[in-house]
């Protein structure tokens, strides 16, 4: 079983397949009739619209009234666009997705009125409509007459014409290709990093409430014991002490353990090979770690990465019943690449909501990443992540984590005869948008 998370989730809507013309009329042929002869009162309708408003705005753009007249025409022309969109959709089987919201960078009047005048989106739907126009006519001009003496050809002249609208809605009516996918991904990006940091908070929280606070607090109250003890009974409160003594020990070690899962000390210290190796002597399984990086990351890369590997350990740890794992990380072009295997029992998969490797995937999916599984039943399971490689800034220092060409096993212990790095993983990284 194969599944893939794409870092966009925004893809190319799929025309509908169109039957080919034939020489008895299909419904396919009569919806494309029916554009046809309704492209003169639409395209009538869309054109005068728009010039009454641009004519009136123009001719009040010295008051104060022109350019927000012009600003709501746009807005209404947007409106129309939609509407010719559906109209597509409908009898053209042409699906186009709707572009973006328009956003103003600021508040205010003024900012919402200089984006709605500089709305690319709006201007191209003006000159669809005037477009539209004199092809509205003669398309009707044609098709209509065609509907009395043409009719053994008309299915072939009906898509024909057709395929002419087909190619001025996807030119004009469909959304800026790059910018508007791009703000697609951005604005689904920003949530899953606005809910993947919420979640952190609130497990923070919840381990400061529930461990060493907790600890705290007996820690705190058994102090006071013992001092209220100290004159009266010394021994009582030195073994008091002694308890609280270990209370404090106790608490330190969940601070740390808690400071480890926000961001580990041996990452920032010593790199991913060192980390990495240290995360997998805590695996059940026989894990073998190899870096080859030419240097390292961005912070944020190496602790996603880090992350990530964790996730993927504690998954065979509690889930695969492996013997041997294996990780190799490397670098290719202007990506990071993860690759984790081992011989357990597969079956893993990322459909499903709260499933780990689905946060995993939204996670990954949120730095313009990717992940690729490869896990069939009875096993092995191999899964590729994909990271965008950012250069480290010189402030952080480069260090000595990442051993070209090293491998680390269980333990740490170094493996000689290392693993050359691939140029490209073994699943296919298919990437969208």
């Amino acid at each position: 079983m194969t599944a893939s998370a794409h870092p966009s989730g925004y893809g190319e809507p799929q025309d509908e397949r169109l039957p080919p013309p034939a020489p008895v009329l299909g419904a396919q042929t009569w919806r494309e009739i029916a554009h046809l002869l309704s492209n003169m009162p639409v395209g009538v309708a869309g054109f005068l619209y728009i010039a009454v408003c641009i004519y009136a705005s123009a001719m009040l753009s010295f008051t104060l009234v022109g350019l927000p007249l012009l600003a709501v025409t746009l807005l209404g022309v947007r409106q129309l666009g939609r509407f010719e969109r559906a109209r597509a959709r409908v009898l053209l089987r042409v699906r186009i997705e709707e572009p973006s919201a328009l956003r103003a960078r600021e508040e205010g009047f003024l900012s919402w009125l200089w984006a709605q005048l500089k709305d690319s989106v709006a201007w191209r739907h003006v000159l669809y409509f005037f477009i539209r126009l004199p092809w509205g006519w003669l398309s009707f001009g044609v098709t209509f007459p065609a509907l009395f003496v043409g009719w053994p050809v008309l299915p072939w002249l009906a898509r024909g014409l057709t395929n002419v609208d087909r190619a001025l809605v996807r030119a004009l009516l469909s959304p800026s290709d790059e910018l508007e996918r791009r703000i697609a991904e951005l604005e689904s990006d920003r949530g899953s990093v606005a809910d993947t940091a919420a979640a952190d908070l609130r497990r923070i929280e919840r381990d400061l409430h529930d461990g060493a606070q907790a600890r705290l607090v007996t820690l705190a109250m058994d102090l006071g014991l013992a001092k209220e003890k100290l004159l009266q009974d010394p021994q009582a409160a030195a073994d008091m002490v002694d308890e609280a003594h270990g209370e404090v020990k106790l608490a330190l070690q969940e601070l740390r353990d808690l400071a480890r899962g926000i961001h580990p000390a041996i990452l920032t210290d010593r790199g991913l090979g060192p980390a990495l190796s240290a995360l997998a002597a805590r695996c059940t399984a026989d894990v073998t770690v190899t870096v080859d990086l030419p240097d390292r990351p961005a912070q944020a890369i190496e602790g996603i990465t880090y992350f990530t590997v964790s996730e993927l350990l504690q998954n065979i740890t509690k889930h695969a019943q492996a013997r041997t794992a294996r990780i190799d990380i490397w670098k290719t072009h202007d990506r990071l690449l993860l690759q984790t295997t081992d011989d357990g029992k597969g079956g893993a998969t990322t459909t499903g909501t709260g499933t780990g490797l689905a946060g995993l995937a939204d996670r990954l999916t949120a730095v313009d990443g990717l992940l690729i599984l490869d896990s069939p039943t009875g096993g092995p399971t191999t899964i590729t992540a994909e990271l965008p490689w950012r250069e480290r800034d010189s402030g952080h220092g480069g260090g000595s984590g990442n051993r070209r060409g090293g491998a680390f096993r269980k333990g740490g212990g170094r493996v000689r005869g290392p693993r050359r790095a691939r140029e490209a993983p073994e699943a296919p990284i298919a990437r969208q948008g």
